[in-house]
Order: structure tokens, then sequence, then C-alpha cells
């Protein structure tokens, strides 16, 4: 029988490392990148990198108008890498950008309906339906299977989301015969929302479902497909549903992540009048 001993190549064993930490594919893809970029900036190993390099290469992607999510998580890459892999402490003088704090781009219920009723698919209309009504990410419809839903209970049971996190979630009652009829005759295993093809909807078709249906509504809010679930925990909250409850709807870690909802729904702020 053969062993698997850790790799020696730096790169490798960042891979190895991540995937046993349960790092999701994304993660990994992004971290692997901003460590194969970094090395091909400073043209040294990384037996020989400084902190110098490390200030100038993120010194660089903010001269490139990089987003500060962007240039965070290359930070938080390259302090992974050099710290864990490399087992090197040069990051305490090197100081992590600013985190912008913005508010979400919020549908109301008007609005919601408006792209609902411009939808002439079925599928297409329960998939956007589906998507508020339970606060879904894209990636998550797009990867509901049959057996993940009770409509005896009306939830879902969204398995290995965001983080690795299970959750349960919400079916709205009002789509619970239309979702019936969607899955009537198929298996457990097979996917909800299947493509003409076969198989799972893409994550851009399903983006691609949700901006047509913007238009053909005649909204102007610069709204994504994750306004649905932003409007979906806006609305909770104006209806008075605990904070508590929506971070676990959500699945949210952190309670400060809900609670930017309660800075776009705060009553008392709107029913302030102006003084014009």
């Amino acid at each position: 029988m053969k062993y698997k001993y850790p790799s020696q190549d730096p790169i490798r064993k960042l891979e190895q490392e991540m995937k046993l930490r349960g790092f999701s594919l994304r993660t990994r893809k992004a971290y692997l990148g901003y460590i194969t970029k970094v090395l091909k900036y400073t043209n040294k190993s990384p037996k020989t990198i400084n902190s110098v390099d490390i200030r100038n290469y993120l010194e660089r992607l903010a001269s490139q108008k990089k987003s500060n999510s962007t240039i965070n998580t290359a930070y938080s890459a390259l302090l992974f890498y050099f710290e864990k892999i490399m087992h090197r402490r040069f990051f305490i003088n090197i100081p992590r950008t600013k985190h912008a704090i913005k508010l979400p781009v919020i549908l109301s219920r008007r609005d919601i309906r408006k792209i609902i009723e411009s939808i002439s698919n079925s599928k297409h209309k329960i998939l956007i339906s589906l998507s508020y009504g339970a606060g879904l990410r894209v990636s998550e419809v797009i990867n509901l299977k049959v057996k993940d839903i009770d409509l005896d209970e009306l939830t879902i049971h969204i398995k290995n989301a965001k983080g690795a996190k299970d959750r349960i979630t919400i079916v709205p009652a009002k789509i619970k015969t239309d979702i019936q009829n969607l899955i009537t005759g198929k298996k457990a295993d097979n996917i909800v929302f299947e493509s003409e093809q076969g198989g799972k909807l893409t994550t851009r078709t399903a983006q691609k479902v949700f901006s047509y249906a913007l238009k053909k509504a005649y909204i102007k809010k610069p709204a994504t497909f994750h306004s649905l679930r932003h409007s979906f925990a806006t609305h909770l909250l104006e209806n008075g549903t605990d904070v508590r409850y929506v971070q676990e709807l959500l699945g949210h870690a952190n309670i400060r992540t809900t609670q930017i909802y309660t800075k776009v729904t705060n009553p008392k702020l709107k029913n302030i009048k102006s003084p014009l």
C-alpha cells in the first residue's frame, strides 16, 4: 500500500492543504491564481520574497483600480500561503485594505411582481420565484435536486452551500403546486431546473433569465440575480421577522452580515420628514 506524503513543492503543498481544510473549489482557484501571479511578478522564490515585495504587489493591484474585495482576497491568499505553507511571518506590518460598506440593491415587492409577471417561460418563472421566495444564491438554485425539497413541510435543504455549510430555508406556499408539477416524474437525484439539453442550467443562463426579465419589466435599478436574495431578507425584516431567523434562513455565519439589511429597512429613518 502506497502512502501519500505531503508534497515538497510549495504550490502543490498549498493545494493539498486547502483541500484538507475543506476550502471550496472557487477559493482554491483564487488563492492559487494570486500565488502564481505574485511569484511571476516578483520573479523570486517563495523563500526570498519579503514584505516589500508583497506591499508592492498589493499596491499594484490598487493602482489597477481593483476593488477592495479583490485586494483583500489577494491579501488572504498571500497570508495563508506564506504563514501556513512557508512558515514565514512578515505580514504584521502590511495593512489590509479598508472594506467598503455598500448597501445592497433592493427590489420592492412591486418590482418583484413585475419581474415575475414579465417571464413567459413557466420553468424560468418558477426559478426566479423560488430564488426570491427562499432567498437562494444562483449557485444554490441551479444545483437544487428533487430530494432537497420537502413540499409537505415547505422546506428546502440547501447542501454544501457557501462556506461548506448546510441550511434549511422555506418554500413559498404560493408556488407549491407549480414546483410539484415541475418535479413530477423526476427521480430524487434529478436536478429541479434542467436545461433543454439535460443537466443543470449554467449560472450564466440563470443570470440572463433575470437580466432579461428586469429589462422587460422596465426596472432601472442596477439589480443582479443576487438582488433577489437581498430583497428576500429585507422584506422578511419589514414583515417583522427576527433578524436571527433571517440569519439562519440566509446561512450567514455572523449576524453582522445579516444586519446590513436593517440599514435598508429601518422604518424610523423612512418615517423622518425632510425639512424641505
